[in-house]
């Protein structure tokens, strides 16, 4: 036999042996979400489009938790017992996703414990597990409000886990609760209902008022129990401490820097940001200040009766942008269904995609919905709300949202190779894109240089800069709320009444410096690859590739784009 020959056979034998070790991994990453993820937590499995788990609900008590980590430690073993050796260089990195997932749950439940510090996460987890069920008609109305009344009827439990889990929460976090439960309680009591109308069997209905009803007294009660014993006692802390937080970012994003270190990108794009701000700013009118050009840009808004149509007209054109460009592949023609939010999400969101999840076999229909103002609003309150929807920020939501944002990033996702790529991912990845591309577009010439268009990305780049340093700091106990307050005024130029909503959700969402920091690994793996590339490489080519890859840490896709494990900032 020839020397070339016997090559031939070991290669072969090798890319067996690969295809056999990846296939392997693949079992065992099945078995991790059958096993773990969907039993632990029906709503995701739901969310994913694997509707045999829409019939239950983790009811957050002591004995589930502790069942959770059990499970968690013994798969945490059999993945770092998986040795690498031998896998292709993509699942290798699928190895890395799952174990990271299963440390990151196990901190979330063992070291952060909002199950003890959080009266919301069962409030509104048991409200989300409901939602997933309405949102999408995945099964004809009736199979579904029986899908809901089988979770209902788990509802009053998650209450009872509640009471005997909370253990001394942070004033505040009780406090945020507390806001969140009338909203809620209208949820079941109005929208739940009229997701429904269309059902016609009786004694069907007669089982939904009296589970539905069985929940609205339970959260009424929960309300009750919040505010008279646990409100009293809520003197705990929500910060989450320097350790937690560093592992947090390893374990979720996949990015070890020291804080300090951390710190010093967020406050140094902070300050690049504010200073590009005061001089587009300047080029406008350099005879009015910044917040006096901001308040006009906010005037110029469509009446509510228009809005719908404004959000088409520019998903047409961002669409056509994209694609005369050459900005990035749209992998679907169909673009999402723009329309006015179902009663029962507008409590919830003004603006927000409402995608399938990868599995989801039937309900593939993708829905940008907007909210519009009330017909029984007054004026004054229809116009501080429409402000809201001025044309810089339909213009940065709808990039954000759909093109290239999200939706683009969805339709990616759905074809994404394995099941690990399809179902775990990052949100410095996720919000990272849908941020960047914001500044991205505007970079590339959409707006033909419109001064105001890149005057509002810039507000909505301070407004994430300062989660950024806030989250830091707040986190390792160098800034207080009321300073983490003032901080977004100052220094994101925001105004007070979203400071004070930015600041209460930094106490119980450390990490929500996850749009700046993607952003500015995007920007740094852009340079890279087009370094690595000679400069011969096209921004679509780089923006396919990228997208190519799930939606996994940077640190991943750098990974598989460069062929290095070079730093991510």
């Amino acid at each position: 036999m020839k020397l070339s020959g016997i090559f031939l056979i070991l290669a072969l034998a090798c890319s067996c042996f690969a295809e056999s070790r990846d296939a392997e991994f693949d079992r065992l990453a099945g078995r991790y979400f059958d096993e773990l993820v969907f039993r632990y937590d029906p709503a995701q499995a739901t969310a994913a489009g694997f509707h045999q788990y829409d019939d239950q609900l983790s009811t957050g008590s002591r004995a589930e938790i502790q069942a959770e980590v059990a499970a968690l430690k013994k798969f945490e073993s059999e993945v770092q017992n998986f040795a690498p050796r031998g896998l292709s260089p993509s699942v290798a990195a699928d190895r890395e996703l799952v174990l990271a997932q299963i440390r990151g749950s196990l901190l979330s439940l063992e070291s952060i414990r909002a199950w003890e510090k959080n009266p919301d996460i069962y409030s509104s987890g048991a409200t989300n597990a409901i939602f997933l069920i309405m949102s999408r008609s995945f099964a004809p109305p009736a199979e579904r409000l029986k899908l809901v009344i089988a979770r209902e009827r788990l509802i009053p439990r998650v209450f009872q886990s509640a009471r005997a889990n909370l253990s001394n929460p942070p004033r505040i976090s009780t406090e945020v609760a507390l806001e969140q439960l009338p909203g809620i309680v209208s949820f079941f009591h109005n929208d739940v209902p009229a997701a429904f109308k269309q059902v016609t069997d009786w004694p069907l209905l007669a089982e939904f008022q009296k589970a539905n009803q069985a929940v609205i007294d339970a959260l009424n009660s929960y309300q009750a129990y919040l505010k008279k014993e646990l409100l009293p006692r809520s003197h705990g802390d929500f910060r989450i401490g320097a350790d937690n937080y560093r592992k947090k970012l390893l374990y979720d994003e996949m990015v070890d820097l020291p804080l300090d270190r951390l710190l010093e990108v967020g406050t140094g794009d902070l300050h690049r940001n504010q200073a590009e701000f005061k001089r587009v700013a300047a080029l406008i009118d350099p005879k009015r200040t910044p917040e006096q050009i901001l308040q006009e840009l906010e005037n110029d808004h469509p009446t509510g009766d228009k809005l719908l149509q404004s959000f088409r007209d520019v998903l047409g054109g961002l669409r056509s942008f994209v694609v005369a460009q050459h900005i990035v592949t749209i992998p679907s023609p169909v673009p999402p269904i723009v329309e006015e939010t179902p009663p029962f999400e507008r409590a919830l969101t003004t603006a927000s995609m409402d995608t399938p999840g990868p599995y989801e076999k039937v309900a593939k229909e993708a829905f940008f919905n907007v909210t519009l103002p009330e017909a029984s609003w007054p004026k004054q309150q229809v116009e501080e709300y429409l402000q809201g929807f001025n044309r810089g920020t339909i213009v940065s939501t709808a990039v954000h949202e759909v093109y290239p944002g999200h939706y683009t990033q969805f339709l990616w996702i759905a074809n994404a190779p394995t099941k690990v790529r399809k179902l775990i991912g990052c949100s410095s990845n996720a919000e990272g894109w849908a941020h960047y591309s914001e500044q991205m577009m505007l970079d590339e010439g959409y707006g033909k240089g419109d001064l105001k268009l890149r005057l509002g990305q810039l507000q909505d780049a301070l407004l994430r800069d300062a989660r950024y340093v806030a989250g830091i700091q707040m986190h390792t106990g160098k800034m207080t709320v009321e300073q983490a307050i003032e901080f977004f005024v100052k220094e994101g130029y925001q105004v007070r009444p979203v400071a004070e909503k930015e600041a209460k959700r930094g106490t119980s969402d450390p990490t929500y410096l996850v749009y700046t920091l993607g952003k500015l690994q995007i920007l740094k793996l852009r340079d890279d690859y087009k370094k690595m590339k000679g400069g011969k490489s096209t921004l679509q080519e780089f923006h396919d590739a990228f997208m190519a890859q799930g939606y996994p840490p940077i640190k991943i896709v750098r990974r598989a784009l460069l062929g290095d494990d070079s730093p991510v900032l």
